[in-house]
């Protein structure tokens, strides 16, 4: 699980988790039978943002604090997500965190045993988590050694749960955008069968898009743009949505429905 812009903390994943095991446990399946995992990165940016607010208040006159907080949050994090091969990029960082984690999953939560690997990434999460597979797909994964395993290499991913996804508007610099390839080579055919890649959007989110229309190739790739409507009462019809998929019904409850789906 990747969460996306924004100030997190590193529990960010844990109501998440907590409902859709409890919507497991409602169809029969046990709490152990999913391995989780999260990946935390906030942390890599949101000190220099933060840092830079202070000392701009200080100085100059600024209104609209909340909403400036979060646009240098949003944009601050997507214009330093960039290639840059140096161990000291935010993009290296980023994906070394990544790694970890899927080391941990693959060592410690499946105790090395191969298992259909389901990504659960929000907002700028998703372009991270495409970003991160299409490095280990091309064999350009930058940082730290390499991924050693089929697993940690992605080669067991059956299926990509994106929400809020802002992926359509990081491909408007190529004329024919690339999508990863989609499901991995290693997976058998009985859980190939079962792969989806489910795009999750609420029409009132501007930062959330339907993936399908960005090209033939990611049409062909992305099995369904799946609007929700996400939020409470006033939430539901802001762009507020944007930070309210997490624990809603109309989000948790088919995506319990697809995880399940892979314990049968």
């Amino acid at each position: 699980m990747v969460h996306g812009v924004g100030s997190q903390s590193d529990d960010y994943a844990d109501a998440t988790i907590e409902e859709l095991t409890s919507r497991l446990a409602n169809q029969g399946h046990a709490a152990d039978s999913i391995a989780w995992e999260s990946v935390y990165w906030a942390d890599i940016l949101e000190p220099r943002q933060l840092a830079y607010l202070t000392r701009a208040g200080e100085t100059n006159e600024l209104d609209w604090p909340t909403l400036r907080s979060l646009v240098v949050q949003a944009l601050g994090d997507a214009a330093a997500y960039k290639f840059v091969d140096s161990p000291s990029s935010t993009y290296v960082a980023i994906h070394t965190r990544i790694r970890a984690a899927m080391n941990r999953l693959y060592t410690q939560g499946l105790n090395r045993e191969a298992a259909p690997l389901i990504v659960m990434a929000h907002s700028l999460g998703s372009q991270i988590m495409s970003c991160y597979i299409w490095d280990t797909q091309s064999g350009m994964l930058t940082g730290a050694d390499t991924a050693s395993t089929h697993f940690e290499r992605m080669e067991w991913l059956a299926g990509m749960v994106t929400f809020g996804s802002p992926i359509p508007l990081f491909t408007f610099a190529d004329a024919d955008p690339k999508p990863i390839r989609f499901p991995g080579d290693a997976i058998p055919g009985i859980v190939r069968a079962k792969a989806k890649w489910l795009n999750y959007y609420d029409k009132d989110d501007v930062l959330g898009y339907p993936i399908r229309p960005i090209s033939d190739g990611y049409s062909d790739v992305v099995d369904a743009d799946i609007e929700v409507n996400v939020g409470g009462l006033i939430s539901a019809a802001t762009p507020k949505s944007h930070i309210k998929y997490w624990t809603d019904n109309d989000f948790t409850k088919p995506v319990a429905q697809f995880l399940g789906s892979f314990l049968e």
